[in-house]
């Protein structure tokens, strides 16, 4: 009998911190579980795949002989970024996919996100794995291994849609799992191209790899000035997720990118959903709707955001913290290398350069993503006591996760994250004066639920 820690299995991923809530044999037993389930899912093959983390390559082995020890033929596709291992399930047919990972988290972290046949598993999934592993309601079988360089079929599919313009482009995947892949697709580009921390270093030598935090952006920003770029891009440590800087320096944040990236879609397929999650500005729920669109407000998670686009056929779908989901001449999952060929596209057919394009969308004051520590056993009740308080005062807000609060300043929201022990807040309003008392209800809720935080 195995037991995962508490905090290994999320929503929608595992994760946890080598040789304290993870280890080999964790791996081992989510092999054995996931391997059961698609056994039972009528399903005979599964590929793997990991990123650049100095703890990957045991992880992987443990994982595959989990996966193999339920009769599974195992196809390792080898390093590279994740959205490499979803691409081989639709390429190589697979029943399903691991990649171990440990995202965007620090080095000493690490984890695996699963698809199961062409959809991301969440929720009830992942705690049935728990259940089976603790009461060994696993299916055991013959497995097999093989292993298939894809790289280079990966590269040729990012580079298929592309059709934009000559550009002068830095790029920063942050020592993560996408800098072999950056560069190969760079090398195929028109226009100069700049690239920096594009070594696969699994201890981050640079910076974390969280294009999110505006810190994490300072080096992109230099190599855009001093080369007098058009813009810069980077990706997370496993290559899921994108940011941006334009020329002037400035952020373009997963919201904006996503509105740019809409007008283009909704081009092509007028008056389609398109989906964002709760932590993203009201002007790209507005720029969707100016464009023809219909905007859909998702709770945050790359899982539950993909399960909503197959649900209403959506072409394109994102999140604040810079998944972009292509389902338009793509397959559905976040790839953050595709999202920023299909950014240039768009760019280019715009006629503008991204910093014209950021200046067009309005200009609200918000706050940046603010994350606040806080004991795991305690984030979602704290939540709950903050929805309970505003239901008491009649206030408008969201609960589609955790609490969007609307005034006649704007809104503010309290989630929990589903992969730290933080709650999650962001304010945003139509100036200074009215972020300020948003800031303030904010906090007022916090400190009523014990927790005193400044920002």
């Amino acid at each position: 009998m195995h037991n995962f820690h508490p905090s290994f299995l999320r929503e929608y991923d595992a994760r946890g911190i080598m040789n304290e809530t993870l280890s080999s044999d964790d791996a081992n037993a989510l092999g054995k579980a996931f391997g059961t389930l698609i056994i039972r899912n009528g399903g005979t093959s599964v590929s793997v795949g990991r990123d650049g983390r100095e703890s990957s390559p045991s992880l992987e082995t443990a994982l595959a002989e989990g996966l193999a020890s339920t009769g599974l033929k195992v196809i390792k596709v080898g390093l590279g970024p994740t959205p490499m291992v979803y691409f081989s399930v639709f390429e190589l047919e697979t029943d399903g996919c691991v990649m171990v990972t440990g995202s965007h988290n620090p080095p000493n972290y690490n984890g695996f996100k699963m698809m199961l046949g062409h959809k991301a598993i969440y929720g009830d999934e992942i705690y049935q794995m728990a259940r089976m592993v603790e009461t060994e309601d696993l299916e055991t079988g013959e497995g097999s291994f093989e292993e298939i360089d894809l790289f280079d079929r990966y590269v040729a599919r990012l580079l298929k849609d592309f059709d934009g313009n000559s550009m002068n482009v830095a790029w920063d995947p942050g020592n993560g799992a996408a800098g072999e892949t950056t560069k190969a697709v760079v090398d195929q580009l028109p226009g100069r191209h700049v690239l920096i921390n594009d070594e696969i270093d699994g201890t981050f030598p640079n910076h974390h790899p969280d294009p999110t935090v505006e810190e994490n952006l300072e080096q992109l920003r230099e190599v855009v000035a001093r080369e007098k770029l058009d813009m810069g891009i980077a990706f997370d440590g496993d290559g899921d997720r994108i940011g941006a800087i334009d020329a002037n320096g400035r952020v373009v944040w997963g919201d904006q990118l996503l509105a740019i990236m809409a007008e283009d879609v909704l081009k092509d397929v007028p008056g389609a959903n398109i989906i964002a999650d709760v932590k993203a500005s009201q002007a790209l729920f507005d720029h969707i709707e100016k464009f023809g669109g219909k905007p859909l407000m998702w709770k945050t998670g790359h899982s539950l955001v993909k399960a909503k686009m197959k649900e209403l056929d959506s072409p394109l779908a994102g999140e604040m913290s810079g998944h972009i989901f292509y389902k338009h001449k793509f397959y559905g999952f976040d790839d953050a290398l595709y999202a920023a060929l299909r950014l240039m596209n768009a760019i280019a057919k715009s006629g503008k350069t991204l910093a014209e394009l950021k200046d067009a969308l309005p200009t609200l004051v918000n706050t940046p993503e603010m994350r606040f520590e806080c004991e795991e056993t305690r984030k979602f009740g704290i939540v709950d006591e903050v929805i309970g308080r505003l239901k008491a005062e009649g206030a408008n807000f969201n609960d589609i996760d955790g609490a969007r609060v609307l005034t006649d300043d704007g809104w503010w929201l309290l989630r929990a994250s589903n992969t730290q022990a933080v709650l999650v807040g962001r304010c945003e309003a139509n100036d200074k004066a009215g972020l300020e008392r948003l800031k303030s209800s904010l906090k007022n809720q916090l400190s009523q639920s014990g927790l005193t935080v400044t920002f």
